[in-house]
């Protein structure tokens, strides 16, 4: 079901700014599941699942819906597109792309050769096959964004590999716990959150109008288990990962430990996340009002922000064992 529901999910156009498509599939997959659910006025996804303690914390749980892409800030006389990032884009790993409109136009992401220096993004255009502007405008306009093709494949036994698993991995996640968990303690808020890669201005809002008692974000973070690679040290298969750091945040310790107190009653290996760089929908919720106890269950993802972003269902699954144990013990 977790397997599913995750492809389901990375099929859905979202970058950031445009996620009612993946908005509409999450209604659909929690509709009759849920105790309410509603949209804001940015596009955030807020659901609850009422605990059954006459005392029941709220526990604001947030995964964010959007993906990187890019943004037609002009268009060439001889047909060509020229584009800007939408959140934080590997130039390494862009250049040959196919890429995809909302309104399904296709497009080859190219990069021009470069005499001195790195390529950057000014480096690079999109081919949509127009013979000129007029063509292309009729195709496409300013402001247009577009996003890698959903190629979703396996490697190995466990590993998933595909674009937007930052963060439909998590948006998995959280709707499976809400359509699994049954007579919780505590209540579960379930905000799956816009524009988190271009400055978690979802969760920022969201946060401020829930106001939780603890705050939870499910993310992905890099791992440091490929060639040259060693940081942060989390490895995919190892299970997924309780964050103590990153550029935004330090997790509140109380909230910190109860993960693990969960990851012990599910039986799960959990990891130390400790991340040099980054952030998530986290730092938004424990920022808000006059601070909220804050943690992060992170997902170890190879190759983030690109085409081919990897991660592996055992620690998807053990993460989703934990969740389940976090919301009754938090």
């Amino acid at each position: 079901m977790l397997r599913n529901t995750l492809k389901t999910l990375l099929s859905s156009f979202g970058p950031s700014g445009s996620e009612k498509n993946v908005a509409n599939t999450i209604k659909t997959l929690l509709a009759g599941h849920v105790d309410s659910l509603r949209q804001d006025a940015l596009g955030n996804i807020i659901v609850e699942k009422y605990g059954t303690d006459d005392d029941a914390k709220r526990i604001m749980i947030s995964a964010h819906m959007d993906q990187i892409g890019y943004i037609v800030v002009a268009i060439e006389d001889e047909g060509y597109l020229r584009v800007q990032p939408v959140g934080g884009i590997n130039l390494n790993m862009c250049h040959g792309r196919h890429v995809i409109f909302e309104n399904s136009v296709d497009g080859v992401l190219y990069q021009q050769p470069v005499k001195d220096g790195k390529p950057t993004i000014n480096d690079f255009f999109i081919d949509i096959g127009a013979e000129n502007k007029e063509e292309a405008e009729s195709m496409v306009q300013l402001g247009d964004m577009c996003v890698y093709v959903p190629d979703v494949f396996t490697i190995g036994k466990d590993k998933v590999c595909g674009p937007a698993m930052d963060n439909r991995s998590a948006c998995a996640l959280l709707v499976e716990l809400l359509l699994t968990a049954e007579n919780q303690k505590n209540t579960i808020v379930g905000v799956f959150s816009t524009q988190e890669e271009v400055g978690l201005r979802g969760a920022t809002v969201a946060a401020y109008g829930i106001d939780p008692d603890i705050g939870l974000a499910i993310d992905v973070t890099g791992a440091g288990d490929t060639p040259e690679v060693k940081l942060p040290q989390l490895k995919l298969g190892a299970g997924p990962a309780n964050k103590i750091k990153d550029r935004s945040l330090i997790s509140s310790m109380p909230v910190r430990e109860k993960i693990f107190e969960a990851a012990e009653a599910a039986h799960v290996e959990m990891q130390r996340e400790v991340l040099p760089y980054g952030g998530t929908d986290g730092a938004a919720i424990q920022n808000t009002r006059s601070g909220v106890p804050t943690g992060v269950i992170s997902i170890p993802c190879r190759y983030v922000h690109s085409p081919c972003e990897t991660i592996d269902m055992r620690d998807m699954e053990g993460a989703l064992k934990v969740l389940l144990e976090f919301v009754d013990l938090a």
